[in-house]
């Protein structure tokens, strides 16, 4: 675990929140409230937004009326986030891998395909377990993930996209066990491209089901959108997993 690990560079670059988050505030509200609507916390419901980013999710959540905690290892992006802390709204620089509150909060959410990215299985299955042990008895949580075989049938092996002055070339392509993404950021502001490569398991709602079980999380729903609709394995773009804590 480190500086050195892709995750922990890429999403601590403002080129990444530039990309992949500028665009789509509506639609993240609208992912969120619908969420809400379908869960039905309780008033006061403690929750936590793991690999929360900038906190984007975690500010409407508290908008909402809940005690939202947002974690992220990107620094960063945590200290950005800390400009919008309220009574009910806090952030922390925290590694999902590594073991935080016991038993405490009602509902844990782990939104974008904020997971994946580590190295070996049993640090996957440290941070669901991470997950699993901060959860009251009973608690829920939303996993939102890739869904792998869309995503194999759909995969784009190259795209430009300019955001102001800088151009990004991404380039797409996959193996038996990971997706994996190349962005070529060309900015007038860097004296050189810089280049960040993602690598994100290929994860199936099998593997989730096997890696929450092991940690007394019952698999509920799965829905396959951000509108919630029914789970399809062939023609759904999402895997959005809603778990229990047995």
């Amino acid at each position: 675990m480190g500086a050195k690990e892709w995750f922990a560079v890429w999403f601590n670059s403002p080129y990444y929140h530039k990309l992949y988050f500028e665009h789509d505030e509506a639609e993240a509200r609208k992912f969120i409230l619908k969420l809400l609507q379908y869960l039905k916390p309780a008033a006061g419901s403690r929750m936590v937004d793991i690999a929360c980013g900038r906190g984007r999710h975690s500010r409407i959540l508290a908008e909402a009326g809940y005690e939202v905690t947002g974690v992220d290892l990107a620094q960063d992006s945590i200290l950005f986030a800390q400009q919008f802390e309220t009574e009910k709204l806090h952030f922390f620089v925290h590694d999902m891998r590594l073991p935080f509150w016991i038993n405490y909060f009602d509902y844990a959410f782990n939104f974008f395909t904020s997971f994946g990215y580590f190295a070996t299985r049993r640090e996957h299955e440290d941070a669901i377990r991470t997950i699993a042990s901060g959860l009251k008895p009973r608690g829920v949580l939303v996993l939102d993930y890739l869904n792998v075989h869309y995503s194999e049938a759909h995969l784009k092996p190259n795209e430009e996209k300019t955001i102001g002055e800088t151009v990004y070339e991404i380039h797409r392509w996959q193996d038996e066990h990971h997706f994996y993404k190349k962005i070529t950021v060309n900015d007038p502001a860097l004296n050189q491209p810089a280049e960040y490569t993602e690598k994100v398991a290929k994860f199936t709602l099998g593997d989730f089901t096997d890696m929450l079980s092991y940690q007394k999380m019952q698999v509920s729903n799965v829905c396959g959108d951000y509108l919630l609709n029914s789970y399809n394995i062939k023609n759904s773009p999402r895997l959005v997993i809603i778990a229990n804590k047995v």
